[in-house]
Order: C-alpha cells, then structure tokens, then sequence
C-alpha cells in the first residue's frame, strides 16, 4: 500500500481491538498482531485486566487498554467509545465473554462506535445485522455463526445490501457480500487453517487495512487471499500443524509480494 512518504506516526492506520474474557487471552492478542503486520501505525489493545501483562508481552507496539477487571462491564463502555473516536477502525468481539450482560455491552459499542467496525466471535449474533446497519461495517461469520444471526448463505448478497454491510462468510472458499449485493469468492489455502485463532488474525488484518484506507470489501478479499496464501507457504515446512503465529509471521511479505 501506498503511503505519502513524509507521512507521520498515526496517519497511516490506527486500530483498536476490543476482546478477551477471564478463559481467553489469545483471540485479541491475534487480532492485533495481525493489524500490526499490516503495516498500521499504532494498535490499541482492549482487555481484561487480568491479561494486561501477557499482552503487553507480545509487541511493545501494542497501547494496552485494560479493562476495569476480569470482563467488559458496564463502566468500561464510556471509556472505550471515547477511544473508538480516535480510530480509524475497530475489531469488536474476538474471546469475549458470551453472558446476557457482555452481549447487551457489545451491542451498544456496535451502535454507538463512530469508527468503521469488523466484528468477529462474540459480537456475531442474530441481532448483529440489526445493530450493524447503515454502519461501515464488516461481520465475518463462519458458518455456524450465520447460522447463528438466522442468515442463509443463499441470502448473503440480499442482506448485505439491504443493511448496506460487508459480510465474510469464512469457510474453504470464503464469500464476500458487499453493500452492492454482490459476491466475491476466495479459495485456496489448506485444513491447516482450522487452527484456532486465524479468524481472530483475519479480523485484525481487514482492520488494518480498512485503517490505511483500503475499501471494506477489498480488504476483505485482500486479507482473505494474503491468509489461504500463507497455510499454502507454510504447508510444505510444517504440515497442518504451521499455527496460527506462524500466519501472522507471513503476512508482512505477503502483503508486499502478492
């Protein structure tokens, strides 16, 4: 990508990951390490207290933003809105907590964030399309969370365009609906990409190109091709058994060679 060479520090993407529960740590960790790979300037990070320090741990890059205690609650909200305003995007969902209470929180940060939105894991649910609406916004489901929002994969097109949203199916060969209706399919990669995280490392990469200004559905293609690419790399040297770290180590060269 592109960028003005006497750019400065934040005016090529800002991310903002907002994820983990007291049992997950890893899936916003990710997410954010993939928007890192990205290229974008500076990643927020938004997670339980409990695993401030581990995060901290894996990039000094990272602007941890923990939590008031061990889950999203009700005070943490103002506090992540007001950082949502100084993004230029945001992945919301990946390792929180499913309770009653989360679910209510997440959706009003979907309906009240003012930045574009990738939303992942948690914050997929049969109202996500309704909270999601008119937003710049992209859900990326795999297919038991479609399931779960009461979409159809023959419907895919039909309910972008009529929420005017972006929608990543993830599967074998992903689809990508776009407020025009329309679909992209992307295939390739291999069964080592059912490694758990690569989705969380998908939203984070989408985010971090939304942030450099690419558009939502061709980040989504970008990112999508740049990940089944990677498990082609690596599956040579290490099997299906390459791990989603090592993923995240080629998306750097690949977004640069592909």
């Amino acid at each position: 990508m592109e960028r003005a060479p006497d750019s400065h520090k934040g005016e090529n993407g800002i991310v903002a990951v907002i994820g983990g529960s007291l049992r997950q740590h890893g899936a916003p960790v990710f997410s954010a390490l993939a928007a890192e790979s990205s290229g974008a300037d500076l990643v927020y990070l938004a997670l339980p207290n409990v695993h401030q320090h581990v995060a901290r741990m894996y990039s000094l890059n990272f602007q941890v933003h923990p939590f008031r205690g061990d889950e999203l609650k009700n005070a943490d909200i103002g506090p992540l809105l007001e950082m949502l305003a100084t993004v230029d995007c945001a992945v919301v969902g990946p390792g929180l907590d499913r309770g009653a209470a989360t679910l209510k929180l997440i959706r009003e940060m979907i309906e009240s964030a003012p930045c574009p939105l990738i939303l992942d894991a948690s914050a997929i649910q049969e109202w996500t399309v309704d909270a999601a609406r008119g937003k710049n916004a992209v859900l990326t489901p795999h297919l038991g969370e479609l399931e779960r929002m009461g979409v159809h994969a023959k419907t895919l097109g039909a309910v972008a365009k009529k929420a005017r949203i972006v929608i990543h199916l993830k599967g074998k060969t992903d689809q990508i609906a776009g407020p025009d209706g329309k679909i992209r399919k992307i295939s390739g990669g291999n069964a080592g990409l059912t490694a758990g995280g690569t989705g969380d490392v998908l939203a984070g990469l989408i985010a971090g190109l939304v942030a450099q200004g690419v558009k939502p559905v061709d980040a989504c293609e970008t990112a999508s091709t740049v990940i089944k690419r990677a498990g082609t790399v690596l599956f040579p040297e290490y099997g299906n058994a390459y791990g989603t770290r090592r993923v995240i180590e080629t998306i750097s060269h690949l977004l640069h060679t592909l």
